[in-house]
């Protein structure tokens, strides 16, 4: 079981994956519904993995990716993005993250993922 923080600006989609999530038997232990406060919850719970939607307020997810990745490294990061943000996608692998899922998603793929990641593939 692995600990995840969402961080996505849309309450449904944070619903979403963590019901996802949770049915895969991981455990949320934070949600961030802007890129500032996912680096602020990043630093604080210093969770396995972090899922982190791209246009947010405050801070952008590839702005967040960044930062946390200047502090930690080894943070695995997966990218949730819509189809039509396919530029901001390789933005997104290029600052660290270390996949990425489309939306809409299906559960399957959420959960190959996340678990790929997790092993470090």
């Amino acid at each position: 079981m692995a600990t995840i923080l969402i961080a996505d600006d849309a309450p449904v989609m944070r619903r979403m994956l963590a019901s996802i999530l949770t049915r895969a038997g991981h455990r949320i232990v934070g949600e961030a519904e802007d890129g500032r406060q996912a680096v602020e919850l990043y630093r604080e719970l210093k969770p396995d993995l972090v899922t982190m939607d791209i246009t947010m307020p405050e801070l952008d997810g590839i702005s967040a990716i960044r930062e946390i990745l200047r502090e930690e490294p080894r943070a695995r990061i997966v990218v949730f993005s819509a189809l039509d943000q396919q530029l901001l996608i390789v933005s997104a692998i290029e600052a660290g993250a270390k996949d990425f899922v489309v939306k809409p998603f299906l559960e399957g793929k959420v959960v190959d993922v996340v678990t790929n990641v997790l092993r470090g593939k």
